[in-house]
């Protein structure tokens, strides 16, 4: 009886740590407030980086990806930080580069490269959509919370090291590394941008399409053009179209692909109103 009794704390003990290892991955001890101050402080680094970052001045462009495809967006339900994130839009000139990201607190930055090669509303919902859940789910300050340390983010939120958020966000910056996502990320952020789509006119498996094309075109198996921060920063695109086809016939939702056409797409749309405004 002792015997067992002691196989079993320890298998108790071994469920605990276990668990405690889980939730240590999954730690944020960032308020929300300072996602807010590190997406505000990226920003500003990023207007002082021209030359890296060159900011495409093309108002009519950004005012219709802004009105027609990202607010819409964002009045989805399931948008928990609306109110709270400063949500903003911009588009960096960089024909080489097909990628797009999201910052801590609001910030969503897509490349030229990317709007040119899309090729509908759809496509470009859907990868707003997946750059919005990554902001919204915190995937950011999780790793930067792994990364620096307990200790060092609780002086930055008790307001000890105040600098520390400008040299968080010069690292976001330089590389993009600590934007690096993780698989579960991944997969997570692709789930919930389903959701949002399906609260907006845009054909909700959208997420994908993206990645379908790059496979057909060879992209994703040879490297390609403009992929490799693409792929440094979003690992396993063939996967992630596997899981997206299961959870639209999971939910009872016609699966279509890029190539498709009609009701949710936009193909049309996109060419006029966007493809014709990159110069």
């Amino acid at each position: 009886m002792k015997k067992f009794l002691t196989k079993k704390i320890l298998l108790g003990g071994l469920v605990l740590f276990i668990a405690a290892c889980s939730a240590i991955q999954n730690l944020n001890i960032f308020p929300v407030e300072q996602d807010v101050a590190l997406g505000s402080e990226f920003a500003l680094q990023l207007q002082n980086s021209p030359k890296d970052y060159p900011v495409y001045n093309n108002s009519t462009l950004k005012n219709y990806i802004n009105q027609n495809i990202f607010q819409p967006i964002l009045k989805s339900p399931d948008v928990l930080y609306k109110n709270v994130f400063k949500y903003n839009l911009e588009i960096i000139k960089n024909d080489t580069i097909l990628n797009a990201f999201a910052v801590p607190g609001g910030p969503v930055y897509v490349y030229t490269g990317l709007l040119k090669y899309l090729d509908s509303e759809a496509a470009l919902a859907g990868v707003l959509g997946h750059e919005i859940a990554h902001a919204e789910r915190r995937h950011a300050t999780k790793r930067i919370t792994k990364q620096y340390g307990i200790q060092m983010v609780q002086g930055l939120v008790l307001g000890e090291n105040p600098s520390q958020i400008a040299s968080i966000a010069g690292n976001l910056l330089s590389g993009l590394t600590l934007l690096a996502n993780s698989r579960a990320d991944e997969d997570e952020s692709d789930q919930v941008s389903m959701k949002y789509l399906q609260a907006t006119k845009f054909y909700p498996g959208a997420v994908k399409f993206f990645f379908e094309k790059m496979r057909d075109d060879g992209k994703v198996e040879k490297g390609g053009q403009g992929l490799a921060q693409f792929l440094s920063t979003h690992p396993d695109p063939i996967e992630r179209i596997a899981s997206v086809d299961q959870r639209l016939k999971a939910a009872g939702l016609e699966v279509k692909t890029y190539k498709a056409t009609g009701a949710g797409i936009f193909k049309d749309e996109y060419k006029k109103n966007i493809l014709n405004q990159l110069k």
